[in-house]
């Protein structure tokens, strides 16, 4: 109950007094890598522009859990994304 009236209260001192939630962590800067290797170090499944579906034959299961940043993947995208499905290095 304590916690409950706690969770209440902080979310109406967001509304009211115009708090702000915690910050996102900002992306990376936007640049182009020399490899899938060095790209996945940094996303580590991959990076895909929005609304991109990862292109799988047979029974493989598609990655869906890769970064979306366009930016990202439109500056990499000629040398990385193979078979242009709109992710760059897309790994399991």
């Amino acid at each position: 109950m304590t916690r409950r009236i706690v969770a209440l209260l902080t979310v109406a001192a967001v509304g009211v007094l115009g708090l702000s939630a915690p910050a996102q962590a900002t992306p990376p800067k936007v640049k182009k890598y020399s490899n899938c290797a060095a790209l996945n170090k940094v996303f580590k499944h991959g990076v895909g522009r929005n609304g991109a579906k990862d292109k799988v034959s047979g029974k493989t299961k598609p990655v869906t859990n890769f970064s979306v940043y366009t930016k990202m993947y439109d500056a990499n995208k000629a040398k990385l994304d193979r078979d242009k499905d709109g992710i760059a290095c897309e790994k399991r």
